[in-house]
């Protein structure tokens, strides 16, 4: 699934900054998967919403001027019935012998 790598990728690329190893940008962009242009418009994205990502020439390493980092997290699990009875997102329908959740629009 398409949204799995894309969290991996994002995740791996702030470990690789955070720990200053993401030599230069082809290299970044190779070690993502990436292509040079995808992942300049990814930094440029990152620093147009407040990352302190600069670029040290001297170390070929991006790095964050400050204490930054990036996680993105997803957690699935099977929900209960109490659970499912909580969720104000929409409206559940339960079934005898399947239980269903439905968004209504």
């Amino acid at each position: 699934m398409q949204l799995f790598k894309y969290i991996e990728r994002i995740n791996l690329m702030d470990q690789l900054i955070r720990q200053g190893r993401t030599g230069t940008q082809t290299e970044f962009a190779n070690r993502l998967g990436l292509s040079v242009s995808r992942l300049a418009r990814i930094i440029e994205y990152l620093k147009g919403i407040g990352a302190p990502l600069e670029y040290d020439r001297s170390r070929n390493t991006y790095y964050y001027e400050e204490e930054y980092s990036i996680q993105i997290k997803v957690d699935i699990q099977q929900l209960n019935y109490q659970q499912i009875r909580h969720i104000s997102a929409g409206t559940y329908y339960l079934s005898k012998n399947i239980s269903n959740v439905f968004f209504e629009h």
